[in-house]
């Protein structure tokens, strides 16, 4: 079993339980958000592109009203299929046009090559948009667009691009 079909199902069975927990603790608040996403990881490099896989958590209680719109603390894990891997944490913003929503954001990590793509540091930043629509009551189908730069913190800063499609949950 390769590794990318290991992280399907850790995701997968993390998300069917935390959905069975959330119903046996009876859940209200809504404040909660997780993205479970899968995409191409460095597309316009032929080279180096891969499958990648990722998680992300959002806790609305944090949400803060700011001149820049509605901003709330995120946290999130992303691997590709060359064991590449991104643990990163940052800020998004949500704005809403009825069911459609615009959400980008800014996500400082740390970014370990494994047998990808060298992208120069360890110190990397995602600059990401995703656009979702609404589907039931607490859910969303996204797709989402990131770069992934060290700003020349490297000797070499050759950065990634890569596209996601998104399923996030409100719990």
């Amino acid at each position: 079993m390769n590794y990318l079909k290991i992280c399907y199902l850790i995701i997968l069975s993390f998300s069917i339980s935390s959905s069975i927990l959330a119903e046996e603790i009876k859940v209200n608040d809504d404040n909660t958000k997780f993205n479970i996403y899968s995409g191409m990881f460095d597309f316009s490099d032929d080279g180096k592109r891969a499958t990648l896989i990722g998680f992300q958590h959002q806790n609305t209680d944090l949400n803060r009203d700011t001149f820049l719109g509605n901003l709330s603390p995120i946290t999130g894990l992303m691997f590709t299929a060359d064991s590449a891997a991104y643990l990163y944490t940052g800020v998004q913003g949500q704005y809403s046009l009825g069911a459609l929503n615009i959400i980008p954001s800014f996500t400082p990590g740390l970014y370990n090559q494994g047998d990808g793509k060298d992208l120069g540091h360890l110190l990397e930043f995602k600059s990401e948009v995703q656009i979702s629509l609404n589907l039931l009551k607490n859910s969303q189908l996204g797709f989402s667009y990131n770069h992934l730069s060290n700003a020349s913190l490297g000797d070499k800063n050759p950065g990634a691009n890569s596209y996601m499609f998104n399923f996030l949950k409100t719990f």
